[in-house]
């Protein structure tokens, strides 16, 4: 089976997450990053997604085109754990997340790529890893964007 983790990047100009009704992350202007981690990810997998999601020029310049990443205008990321992105729908109606990567290695995972994120210079705000989570978001564009690991091993 490939493996691949998932981001899901939405362009915000602003974003928070509450945790039992508690804000314990919030950006402003920057992207939301929804992170999956799937059985058999690497290092390497979250050090593709970590540059990638720090370049990608998806926010606009003074001409209205896409041309600048979320460093380039200054922005944040909130970046929040969400297995369910690793959810098999083939069979039946009922999601299957045997692909996610195992709790304890996707937590290793998640706070690895949020400290390489941070230790590029990037704010970072989180939510918790493993907790029911609300996230609230405006998105601006909008602009989402899916992200796979494995379009890094075959650049």
């Amino acid at each position: 089976m490939m493996t691949a983790m998932i981001a899901v990047l939405q362009r915000v100009s602003e974003a928070q997450v509450r945790v039992r009704g508690e804000v314990l992350g919030s950006i402003q202007a920057g992207l939301l990053v929804l992170l999956c981690a799937v059985r058999g990810d690497t290092d390497q997998d979250l050090a593709y997604l970590a540059r990638k999601i720090a370049r990608l020029r998806i926010f606009e310049d003074d001409a209205g085109r896409m041309n600048r990443s979320v460093r380039d205008i200054g922005g944040s990321l909130l970046v929040v754990s969400q297995f369910t992105l690793a959810a098999s729908v083939s069979k039946g109606t009922r999601p299957s997340f045997d692909g996610a990567e195992a709790p304890d290695r996707a937590r290793a995972l998640y706070e690895a790529f949020v400290a390489l994120v941070r230790s590029s210079g990037l704010p970072v705000a989180t939510g918790v890893f493993g907790a029911m989570m609300e996230v609230s978001l405006v998105n601006d564009g909008p602009v989402t964007i899916i992200l796979d690991s494995r379009e890094g091993r075959s650049a």
